[in-house]
């Protein structure tokens, strides 16, 4: 008897061991069969506020969470997507330059080209969003989606916005309705395209808006809902980082120096900020005219956020004569963006009528 149940003791335990190695078997195929009917989406981390926590060392907010651990902080969201990571980097949006732009649009370019990925996240500091988002607009040659996202409280706050600012643009990115939309950002459940949004905030949620041009949509919790579609969307070549551009601002007793100044340190192209509908004082005037007779392309812009800039008044520095130096009008962009327009568009032309050309699209 001892020996037969010691016999059956054995085989109960051959049992149970084969039946947890089955059982194991099938969650794991259960997961990955469900992992391979969820899209796929790549959240490329390049840092920011809501990557940030205190230090009490150094008193202030100080880059803290990784990549991954950043993703690992947002309920639910393996539930409706198969999440990879890319850490691309984890700085101050302040810090991004033209070469990281570059850079990330090469990276986020390389990811879209993969069959298997429905759409790219890209996480990053807000001050810098408006800038990156038009950049990668204007360089990604994909209809899949791509979003900017980020956050105003940093991860060491309890009520932090990023993970529910991440949910939220992961849900927008495997949206059918947001295949073609271009690059978005989505932040406070808003959703704005590339082109047009700015940052209107330097503390608020509401922050990110496109003036009249208005929201392209909104994410509810029980779907995304988009409004409208943007229709000024264009992109443009891009081989290597961008030449150096400036911008240099026109205001009350403004003298052309660092107009000079950019041209003497080598700049390849100015965006003048101008009053109105782009009108400067006679000293910027002949600030432009220097750096027009030097082949400088020069591309006129305004401090007013609504409407475009165009030729106009005919005094010496109103509009119309900056016309006629050649320089070219930033249509309805801001500052920030025309330059950015203008770096690109430069590997493409530098003659005014084409730069213009291309603004005006």
């Amino acid at each position: 008897m001892r020996r037969t149940d010691h016999i059956h003791n054995k085989m109960k335990r051959h049992i149970f061991v084969v039946t947890v190695f089955v059982m194991v078997l099938v969650v794991m195929s259960i997961s990955g069969v469900l992992a391979a009917s969820l899209p796929k989406v790549v959240i490329v981390t390049t840092g920011g506020t809501l990557a940030t926590k205190f230090d009490p060392k150094a008193g202030g907010l100080v880059p803290a969470v990784s990549g991954v651990d950043l993703v690992a902080s947002v309920p639910g969201l393996k539930d409706i997507a198969d999440v990879e990571v890319v850490d691309f980097s984890n700085i101050p949006g302040d810090y991004y330059t033209p070469q990281k732009w570059f850079e990330l649009s090469q990276k986020v370019n390389e990811i879209l080209a993969r069959a298997d990925v429905s759409g790219v996240i890209i996480t990053q500091g807000l001050d810098a969003m408006e800038e990156t988002a038009y950049f990668l607009d204007l360089t990604s040659m994909t209809d899949k989606p791509i979003v900017c996202t980020g956050g105003k409280r940093d991860a060491s706050q309890w009520d932090t916005d990023g993970p529910r600012n991440i949910l939220n643009s992961v849900r927008v990115a495997i949206a059918k309705e947001a295949i073609g939309q271009g690059v978005m950002v989505v932040l406070n459940s808003q959703i704005n395209a590339a082109r047009e949004v700015t940052d209107t905030s330097k503390e608020r949620f509401e922050t990110f808006k496109s003036g009249q041009a208005g929201f392209l949509g909104y994410v509810d919790d029980d779907r995304i809902l988009f409004i409208r579609k943007s229709l000024r969307r264009q992109t443009l070549p891009i081989t290597g980082p961008p030449p150096p551009v400036d911008i240099v601002a026109m205001y009350g007793g403004a003298d052309g120096k660092f107009i000079d100044k950019a041209i003497d340190s080598g700049t390849q192209a100015i965006v003048v900020v101008g009053n109105g509908i782009g009108n400067v004082n006679v000293e910027m005037y002949e600030a432009i005219k220097r750096a027009r007779d030097k082949g400088i392309p020069v591309v006129i812009s305004s401090w007013v956020p609504d409407g475009r800039v165009r030729p106009k008044y005919a005094w010496k520095g109103g509009s119309q004569t900056l016309a006629q130096l050649g320089a070219v009008y930033a249509n309805d962009l801001s500052p920030k963006k025309a330059r950015i327009l203008l770096m690109i568009a430069m590997g493409t032309t530098k003659d005014s009528k084409g730069l213009q050309d291309i603004f005006n699209k």
